[in-house]
């Protein structure tokens, strides 16, 4: 590996070497995106990481997707051996501003095996150690700097940059790769422009009129989760032509309640959370004496109105999840009852009842406890100490976790549920796991084949 040290490389050069001294890595990542004119994001699969963590590992780098390869954001290939011409490569100094360091790195493509293509040649220790499901972005830039006109990073799915990245592009759950315009970063892509216009005018006119309190009472309260959720959930059955959300019904019910709790509903969560806080924002800033002192002097009130913002899009999350699993058991009649308090504790789901799961001398497959948790982190071990002589089954969209923490959990009992294409995925670690069950296989071998007693009228 060729790692040239910091170069004297202009302004990307000196982002770079502030990053590497301990500056915010998203600044440095949407500066050096502002010179850029293409974005390439890449999920990680197992097979990109493996080799920096295992030594006995032959391949050195990443797999890089044939449409990405064939699209332009890489030079072309050549087969420049003539005693090898089913080689073909194509070489290209990479800036890392994680360390302030160039690699030479090398796009790799042997065409006797097929479309199957390597970026190599990269810094092992960004790769190693990650969280399942981490990000690789890399950026071209418009005005190549020095040797350099391709920047890199790797963004660990634990961390605060991921996420940022995956909300400002709008990643959708099934996301593996993409190219995007490096202007995405400044774009707004959580709503249509004609409505983002109109809302707009709506403001600017209730300023005019001064009826901009008037605008603020009206957007002040957004739907409760309940109601958002049952929103999404009817958009995606008109969108699939489907009159019910029977998930005996539904080929991949995991992946539907994925996909309307982590896009649909989150859409329109953030359309009515953009009015709020936008009308908000604007009561406090217009009619002050200037802009500048009355952002500074109003500062506590605006930070305030942004860490309610935060704080209720995390509990609704959670929230939304479990509207949706109910709404899946209730559609497909499964006893079930929620929120029931047992032993201090108040599990998600408790199937089909507490009276059944208290019940004395019963037979411990007569109930299973569901609980429902979007991401895992630690969380999952609040659902590890309840001693209720039954299985414990955790549903999760959260495709981060480890397999240390998924063997624990299988150690203590626990079977992790999640949507079908989080168990297949060769992103996530669920693939191979016995303790893992998707969705699919929850309700066909859980419910339907070991627990039939759990289907009939619903009694809650």
């Amino acid at each position: 590996m060729a790692k040239q040290g910091m170069l004297e490389l202009g302004e990307s050069g000196r982002v770079a070497e502030e990053a590497a001294d301990g500056s915010p890595l998203w600044w440095t990542i949407q500066a050096l995106a502002t010179d850029s004119d293409q974005l390439l994001v890449k999920k990680l699969a197992r097979n990109d990481t493996s080799w920096a963590d295992d030594q006995g590992k032959h391949q050195a780098g990443l797999y890089i997707p044939v449409e990405l390869r064939d699209s332009g954001f890489f030079p072309p290939l050549e087969a420049s051996n003539p005693d090898k011409p089913h080689i073909f490569v194509a070489g290209m100094d990479v800036l890392w501003p994680q360390t302030g360091e160039v690699t030479r790195s090398n796009l790799r493509h042997y065409s006797n095996k097929g479309p199957e293509t390597h970026l190599t040649r990269l810094l092992k220790d960004l790769f190693r150690e990650l969280t399942p499901a981490s990000l690789f972005l890399a950026g071209r830039l418009t005005r190549p700097t020095a040797t350099c006109s391709w920047w890199a990073v790797v963004l660990d799915s634990a961390g605060d940059e991921a996420e940022l990245l995956e909300t400002l592009l709008d990643l959708p759950v099934d996301f593996h790769h993409g190219l995007f315009r490096a202007d995405s970063f400044g774009a707004a892509r959580r709503a249509n422009q004609d409505e983002l216009e109109g809302l707009i005018e709506q403001f600017r006119s209730a300023i005019r009129n001064g009826t901009l309190h008037e605008l603020v009472t009206t957007y002040s309260v957004i739907p409760d989760p309940g109601t958002i959720a049952n929103q999404a959930r009817d958009e995606w059955l008109r969108a699939n032509g489907r009159d019910s959300f029977d998930p005996w019904q539904i080929s991949a019910p995991g992946d539907a309640i994925m996909k309307i709790s982590r896009e649909i509903e989150y859409r329109l969560y953030r359309a009515h959370e953009l009015k709020r806080r936008a009308s908000e924002l604007l009561a406090i800033l217009v009619g002050g004496a200037d802009l500048a002192s009355t952002v500074v002097r109003k500062y506590p009130d605006i930070d305030a109105i942004l860490l309610s913002a935060s704080q209720q899009r995390k509990t609704r999350a959670g929230r939304s999840f479990e509207h949706h699993i109910a709404a899946a058991l209730t559609a497909g009649n499964v006893r079930f009852q929620e929120q029931a308090v047992t032993g201090g504790r108040r599990p998600d789901f408790v199937l089909p009842d507490l009276p059944t799961l208290r019940k004395k001398g019963r037979d411990r497959s007569d109930a299973l406890v569901l609980a429902a948790k979007t991401t895992l982190r630690e969380r999952w071990k609040q659902v590890s100490s309840e001693q209720l002589n039954c299985d414990v089954y955790l549903a999760t969209v959260d495709d981060r976790v480890a397999p240390s923490a998924i063997q624990e959990m299988a150690g203590l009992g626990i079977r992790l549920v999640v949507p079908e294409l989080l168990k297949s995925s060769d992103e996530a670690f669920y693939k191979g796991q016995d303790n893992v069950l998707s969705f699919r296989e929850f309700f066909d071998r859980s419910i339907r084949s070991e627990r039939p007693a759990l289907l009939g009228p619903l009694e809650h």
